[in-house]
């Protein structure tokens, strides 16, 4: 009798914020890591520490209140092990050595109090982990500090910590938004570390950044409400950081109900450090990123190796051995489609492999579904997946490659124009042809594993040929063959079947 799989331990880390305290839960330590709770308590707790130099009363109760329910919430998941991390307001307050005891006692694990260049690598470390190939500046703004360092690949360079988190410019200048502007623009107008950014990305991280985030996506009618890898052009955002500073001053900002009654009156202060930052670090994009100092932490205590590999195919693999009928069967696919566009030499990057491959690990989630449904609701699931490595754009590519899988190719079954309007019309072409491989790939193989190995591509002038071995012939009917044909049409080549 075959043993059922050990389930992997879950993973916790308690982040006590100068804004919030938060409690996320992650299904396992993985490359791709996926939250399967996460609950945060907007505490305040650094809403007085640059006046008084105190973690202020209230705060401090309310704060650890919340540790106590999220200490339970931990022993009622069976949560295998508990990281704990504490920021800005916490190592600045006369007062948090004593809170942070407290804290320790309640929470049964040690609070690691992280130091400003210390926050500011886990910073980028979450950004690498949840972003291919980053290349810009990251700024995590929190409640008690802004963090700045420059990323490059998996290469980190030196952070600064800066005295402009929202609760701390909202008590610095005592709530006058021209005295924030005038602190804000002394820290940031001539400094070197912003300057390299020019041209490049700038990764915008923290609650209050994403809160600005949510209501750009509302406003502009963007399709997708992922906020992770949410980009925008410098300028766009500018404009729109300046119009939040205009909504404020007309009191016009307190009925956005997309954004919760603590943080509202934050988002001032959010957009001004976001302006000042594109006026003088001169970015070619502002992006969002969900990953911060908590995926960090966890991606900084993974072994070289599970870090050097790439976070989309590692949550597109745990999708596919969770939902497919056979993950092996989405493996020969792989190779099945990397044979068919070396026949058909079918131009591809770095980056349109690694989404081809994603979409071959991701062809069979769909299957559960109702047959008349599948397409659309996989092309849902994929776009809004919660996942990370991979662009909007990416997502919409992948997930309509899977639709046309399901959906077919005719003019009565076109996925929605929204989602084909993020990609570029070269990209749709290319999924239309990925859906008709994947439809020829999955009606002779049932989905199953040693099948697809045992047929071959070969290409004769304008003629593309699928060849089937001899085990393999009776799998061969008239609709093998009229799929493929259309596949073959659209790489501009007739199609035949040979069996072998």
């Amino acid at each position: 009798m075959k043993r059922p799989r050990k389930r992997a331990s879950s993973v916790a880390v308690i982040d006590i914020g100068s804004n919030s305290v938060r409690l996320v839960v992650y299904e396992s330590m993985s490359r791709s890591l996926v939250s399967v709770f996460n609950e945060k308590t907007l505490c305040g707790l650094g809403r007085e520490v640059q006046s008084t130099g105190l973690l202020a009363p209230d705060a401090v109760a309310k704060a650890l209140t919340s540790l106590k329910r999220f200490r339970a919430l931990c022993k009622v998941q069976k949560v295998g092990r508990v990281h704990a991390i504490a920021t800005a307001a916490c190592r600045d307050a006369t007062n948090g050595p004593d809170f942070i005891a407290k804290a320790e006692r309640i929470c049964g694990v040690k609070i690691e109090i992280l130091s400003g260049p210390r926050e500011a690598k886990l910073s980028a470390l979450g950004v690498i982990s949840g972003i291919h190939k980053p290349d810009g500046i990251v700024g995590d703004l929190g409640g008690g500090s802004l963090e700045l360092i420059d990323v490059r690949g998996n290469s980190v360079r030196g952070g600064v910590t800066l005295p402009l988190g929202t609760l701390a410019l909202q008590d610095l200048s005592h709530k006058s938004l021209k005295r924030a502007e005038r602190i804000v623009r002394s820290e940031l107008s001539d400094l070197t570390r912003l300057k390299a950014g020019r041209g490049r990305t700038f990764y915008a991280v923290g609650g209050t950044w994403r809160a600005l985030a949510r209501i750009h996506i509302i406003q502009s009618g963007y399709p997708l409400g992922v906020m992770h890898g949410y980009s925008v052009p410098a300028s766009d955002a500018l404009d729109f950081a300046r119009r939040v500073r205009r909504l404020a001053a007309a009191n016009m900002l307190a009925n956005i109900e997309a954004v919760s009654d603590a943080r509202r009156p934050l988002l001032t202060y959010a957009a001004l450090v976001l302006e000042y930052i594109i006026r003088v670090a001169q970015p070619k994009t502002i992006a969002f990123s969900t990953f911060g100092v908590r995926e960090g932490l966890l991606y900084s205590m993974l072994p070289e190796a599970e870090r050097a590999m790439d976070g989309l195919l590692c949550g597109a693999q745990a999708l596919n051995e969770l939902l497919s009928r056979s993950a092996r069967h989405a493996q020969e696919l792989i190779g099945w489609t990397d044979r068919l566009v070396r026949v058909v030499r079918l131009r591809e990057n770095d980056e349109d492999r690694r989404l081809r491959h994603a979409a071959c690990l991701l062809s069979d989630i769909g299957w559960r579904v109702h047959p008349d449904h599948r397409g659309e609701q996989t092309l849902s699931l994929i776009v809004n997946g919660n996942f990370g490595s991979i662009s909007h754009q990416g997502r919409a590519f992948v997930g309509l490659s899977v639709f046309f899988r399901y959906a077919g190719l005719s003019e009565q079954n076109e996925p929605p124009v929204v989602i084909q309007e993020l990609v570029t019309p070269a990209q749709l072409e290319r999924a239309r042809v990925l859906g008709a491989a994947f439809r020829v790939a999955h009606l002779i193989s049932a989905a199953r594993p040693g099948v697809l190995p045992a047929t071959h591509f070969r290409s004769q002038g304008r003629k593309l040929m699928l060849v089937f071995e001899h085990k393999m012939v009776d799998i061969v009917a008239d609709r093998v063959g009229s799929r493929f044909r259309q596949l073959a049409r659209l790489v501009g080549r007739s199609g035949l079947i040979v069996r072998r």
